[in-house]
């Protein structure tokens, strides 16, 4: 029952929280939620119920649906850190205010139980059920709390979504015909024949959807605008966690379900993966607004995971499977960093920002600790994960992962230019009356800023939990 009460706790709570009309009283049911979540997750995870967790009860059985879920390692690291970041979330913008929040919190809420649905599914029509869930709510959080230009970029967003997973749904259903028993089983899916052309063909359809979702070049075009024009709760979940749906997808359905093509079109994956990190690593230096830098460093950090994924060796997966939790902390933290300035300075520009460590030095210590995390200095969490890839990769084909390692020194130019224009110099207007951060937000970055240490020296437990996933897509391939 585990699996299905990380999906049902904020399924109920989200309906529950519309018809809460007192703000701080749908805020705090929020936050109570999500700690129940995150207190069944920490249950899942460390070893009270050890192994896989699964449940099945039937759901669609003329169509040949059940529904069927379960958590290997990969499937509980990232439960966690679904269920890690949203009271972390809720806790740093308990302070904020929000037109109609009983609706905001509600959305947040039904988008928690979407991924979990995701992250959860064994069954084809279960999963796509809660791929859809996860998405709907962040269409509705975009349009009615974004910014000024939310309902152009919500239907950019909904048009490169909607494609994807329409194109995820034609082939969902053509291997569903395809199978031995007429089920949408995941099992069942594992042991579908195609023929050559088939299989190539479905595979392209399969991955365009999970590379829309990454996003990865050249599908990443609405990424940087619905990060800027969200709202920065909402943005928080997409960059750290929804990002990592299309990463599990291509671990739990590509890789297993089209093992010939997934060989036969690595490289063009691979390559255009480690263009997609320069490409935003370069446009990230030109950024003058905090978010849009963090949006263009995303996409370099998740193509770079997509690059280790289809090297199909055991090094590059395990970077693949520690970093998909690490850069979701990570991310996290900048992005409540750069809400904590649009808030108390009202600007992201790094033109009107200056000096910020002579009125917030605890705010800076905590940003350059989020800062040195994302360029994966040595002892922080990102950096086993990246010399992990990296390793992969150059195991892989050492030109290709020279390549990439110019990300590397891109990373570390735009983050310290970063932290030098907001941090250092001379106050400005903006600057000048700042203010040292609150005790909810400084508890959740001094707690993400414990977990980057603590995972930079040990990642071992990180690597034990997930691997069971990388044997076991190494035994298929």
């Amino acid at each position: 029952m585990i699996p299905v009460l990380l999906i049902l706790i904020p399924l109920l709570t989200g309906l529950v929280s519309f018809f809460i009309k007192n703000d701080k009283a749908v805020k705090t049911w929020s936050v109570l939620s999500s700690v129940i979540t995150l207190l069944i997750a920490f249950t899942a995870v460390f070893n009270c119920y050890p192994g896989q967790l699964s449940y099945d009860a039937a759901w669609l059985p003329t169509l040949g649906s059940r529904f069927a879920l379960m958590t290997d390692g990969m499937g509980k690291m990232l439960c966690l850190l679904t269920a890690v970041s949203f009271p972390l979330i809720f806790a740093a913008i308990f302070k904020n205010n929000y037109k109609q929040s009983s609706g905001f919190y509600g959305l947040m809420l039904l988008s928690q139980a979407g991924l979990m649905g995701v992250f959860t599914a064994a069954d084809a029509l279960v999963f796509y059920f809660f791929w859809e869930l996860a998405l709907i709510p962040v269409y509705f959080l975009c349009s009615i709390w974004g910014g000024e230009k939310r309902i152009a970029v919500t239907f950019k967003f909904f048009i490169y979504t909607f494609l994807g997973s329409l194109l995820m749904l034609v082939g969902i259903l053509f291997l569903y015909f395809h199978t031995n028993d007429h089920s949408f089983a995941l099992k069942s899916f594992y042991h579908i024949h195609l023929s050559g052309k088939q299989e190539n063909f479905i595979f392209w359809l399969f991955f365009i959807a999970f590379a829309i979702k990454m996003p990865i070049f050249p599908f990443h075009t609405w990424q940087p605008d619905a990060y800027e024009q969200s709202p920065t709760a909402t943005t928080m979940v997409m960059s750290g966690i929804m990002v990592k749906m299309g990463i599990f997808a291509v671990v739990r359905w590509l890789l297993p379900v089209f093992p010939n093509a997934s060989v036969q079109f690595a490289n063009i994956i691979i390559i255009l993966s480690v263009i997609g990190m320069i490409y935003a690593s370069l446009i990230a230096i030109r950024q003058d607004d905090i978010k849009r830098l963090i949006a263009y460093s995303s996409i370099a950090h998740i193509g770079l995971m997509c690059a280790a994924i289809f090297t199909q060796n055991k090094t590059g997966l395990e970077g693949v499977m520690i970093q998909m939790f690490n850069h979701g902390i990570n991310v996290l933290g900048l992005w409540i960093v750069a809400d904590v300035i649009e808030q108390k300075l009202g600007t992201r520009k790094f033109i009107d920002l200056g000096g910020l460590a002579q009125k917030a030095p605890v705010l800076a210590i905590l940003l350059v600790v989020m800062s040195l995390a994302n360029i994966a200095l040595p002892l922080t969490n990102a950096f086993i994960g990246e010399f992990l890839m990296f390793n992969g990769l150059f195991q892989y084909n050492i030109w290709i992962a020279a390549a990439a390692g110019i990300s590397i020194i891109l990373a570390a130019v735009y983050t310290l230019n970063m932290i030098q224009k907001v941090l250092y110099g001379n106050t400005v207007a903006a600057t000048e009356n700042a203010v040292e951060i609150s005790g909810n937000i400084q508890l959740v970055l001094v707690i993400l800023a414990i977990t980057v240490i603590v995972l930079g020296v040990y990642p071992q437990p990180m690597i034990d939990l997930t691997k069971d996933t990388v044997n076991a897509i190494l035994v298929n391939h």
